[in-house]
């Protein structure tokens, strides 16, 4: 089953690596300077660097539809730049999943794919993608949605040790971004961690610096171009958050159920082994 995913950062890394872990092939498509700040966990950086590897899973820059195809068909993930999604015809995917996460729908349509799914605020089951899955942090974070849509964006980030919008860095300044520190470091409020056309972009909380655009991305005052985490392991830098693992598990929930393949996996019922009753305390 061919997977081709629009959008190939963070959220659609960790979406990518459940699907990968399932079995299926997965194409990843990008524009041509992706702006994700959590690189070391965004499969993106293939586009830069030539090949990104996330938690033991390497994903190849592919050039045109034939190569990408080829890749997936191997033990690795493919990355190209498509933004138009133009190698669809060539590529005729099974699934597609929109995960841009740009809190709005940037052109996927519900006949792209025999299944499409819709990551995030944007998106309606029915009408433009077969399923919805949930992205907002909370009760139904990672939830499939048949019908309906996600919560709608709130423009204001998840808490994530106590901080919320305060842990997001901005850029102070239209320009080229030149970063002064590097994903992992240890920070403090105040400390400088990047500038944009000389104008300093300071640390806004203690902890470490775990996401920051690459050098010489074009930015907008006021974009996101750093994230700091509070809750200082800087372990966490190099595997996908909680939120990424949950919104792949909804979305193969989706693929397995639409595209027919959950009732095939439970046509025949496993045989029936006999256990010994076992005593539990009470409360278990």
């Amino acid at each position: 089953m061919l997977v081709y995913m629009r959008g190939a950062g963070d959220i659609a890394t960790g979406i990518a690596l459940r699907l990968h872990r399932a079995g299926l092939a997965v194409v990843m498509a990008d524009i041509a300077e992706p702006t994700c700040i959590r690189r070391t966990v965004a499969f993106c950086e293939a586009i830069r660097l030539g090949e990104a590897c996330v938690e033991g899973v390497c994903a190849r820059l592919a050039h045109d539809a034939a190569q990408a195809r080829a890749i997936a068909d191997t033990s690795d993930i493919a990355v190209v730049v498509d933004p138009a999604a133009d190698m669809l015809g060539e590529m005729a995917p099974d699934v597609v999943v929109d995960a841009i996460l740009a809190k709005k729908n940037l052109g996927t349509t519900i006949d792209m794919a025999p299944v499409v799914i819709g990551v995030g605020p944007g998106f309606t089951a029915g009408v433009d993608c077969h399923a919805a899955v949930e992205t907002k942090r909370g009760h139904y974070l990672g939830r499939a949605l048949y019908e309906g849509s996600p919560i709608a964006n709130t423009g204001i980030p998840g808490i994530i040790g106590g901080h919320g919008s305060e842990r997001v860095l901005r850029a102070p300044a239209d320009g080229t971004f030149d970063p002064l520190a590097a994903i992992g470091d240890i920070v403090r409020t105040g400390d400088v961690v990047a500038r944009v056309d000389g104008v300093p972009m300071p640390a806004t909380i203690d902890g470490v610096l775990r996401g920051l655009l690459a050098p010489g991305v074009h930015v907008l005052r006021g974009m996101k171009s750093g994230d700091i985490d509070p809750r200082g392991d800087a372990s966490f830098c190099d595997t996908v958050s909680d939120k990424a693992s949950a919104v792949g598990g909804g979305v193969l929930e989706a693929i397995l159920r639409l595209s027919g393949a959950l009732g095939r996996l439970t046509a025949a019922p496993a045989p029936r082994v006999e256990v010994a009753p076992t005593a539990f305390p009470e409360g278990e």
